[in-house]
């Protein structure tokens, strides 16, 4: 069997690695290259944010009167 080489990102410490080298809850990918390993940990920690603030919104909204 071939030897993994693609890129994943370690949620745990914060690292690429080459080949899933992390237990598999602890990892993101496969990615095609390091850099694209590091911008997806970017891109979900983006859009955490994001999710957050709507959630955030939608429970402000969610206890107001609503008009009939």
């Amino acid at each position: 069997m071939a030897k993994d080489t693609r890129w994943y990102f370690n949620m745990v410490t914060g690292e690429p690695e080459q080949g899933p080298k992390s237990p598999i809850e602890q990892r993101m990918g496969p990615y095609k290259s390091r850099e694209d390993a590091i911008d997806a940990w970017k891109i979900f920690q983006d859009r955490e944010t994001l999710w957050k603030e709507q959630d955030r919104r939608w429970n402000l909204d969610w206890d107001r009167p609503r008009k009939v």
